[in-house]
């Protein structure tokens, strides 16, 4: 689907991915005809080839970064109406992206989230450090900007109105909360969804080291705290 016909996007930032890239593609559903954008975050492995291989588009950033990573696929977005992220490890369910983005296609939505504390849990998929950050920071979001939050998975989808009108700026481990910090100050209409998740094929650069974990969750809640004054 080039990117002018297509009113569903997918961005996937990827680094050193080869393992997975290729399931991941594979997994997200024809009848979508999306126009996917795996944007390679810097890889040293066969992900940009592989993405390629599997009918992406592949955008090359180099500064690395999640949300330098999700910038750029922005930046290269066609005149699509949705706009969806996940990851590139096969730790989400691409399988249904069309539970994501079909309420924002229809009316009902702006902004839906994956909610994998919500959905059913591999064992071991979300280390007990993480569901406890995802826990803190949703607590945040619900007592502090009045949004019901649960969870900052990366398994979401966005109208691209409202995308543009966030006017996202963090390049780190920030970039999930901004969105919903964001959506929640401009009273986007949001919904949670549970999502199943999964172990992720490969090392996690995150939830896999507790020092990462660590500085990750620190960056979140200063995140989720500045963004108490960003005004719409």
């Amino acid at each position: 689907m080039s990117p002018s016909a297509a009113r569903i996007a997918v961005i996937i930032p990827a680094l050193n991915e080869e393992q997975s890239i290729g399931r991941v593609l594979d997994a997200i559903p024809k009848r979508l005809h999306a126009d996917v954008i795996v944007v390679d975050n810097g890889s040293t492995d066969g992900t940009a080839r592989i993405a390629r291989g599997h009918g992406a588009r592949v955008v090359h950033e180099p500064q690395r970064g999640y949300g330098a990573a999700c910038l750029a696929g922005i930046a290269a977005l066609g005149p699509a109406e949705v706009v969806a992220f996940l990851d590139a490890d096969f730790s989400d369910s691409p399988e249904v992206l069309s539970d994501l983005v079909d309420p924002i296609l229809s009316g009902r939505a702006d902004f839906v989230v994956g909610s994998r504390m919500r959905g059913a849990r591999e064992p071991g998929a979300l280390p007990l450090h993480s569901r406890f950050g995802n826990w803190l920071a949703g607590m945040i979001l619900t007592h502090l900007y009045g949004q019901p939050t649960t969870d900052l998975g990366p398994f979401r989808a966005i109208r691209r109105e409202t995308l543009d009108r966030l006017k996202m700026q963090d390049k780190g481990f920030g970039w999930t909360v901004e969105m919903q910090a964001k959506a929640a100050r401009m009273h986007a209409r949001t919904l949670e969804i549970p999502v199943p998740y999964r172990k992720r094929i490969g090392r996690s650069k995150i939830t896999g080291s507790l020092k990462a974990s660590a500085q990750a969750s620190i960056i979140i809640l200063s995140t989720a705290f500045r963004l108490l004054w960003w005004k719409p």
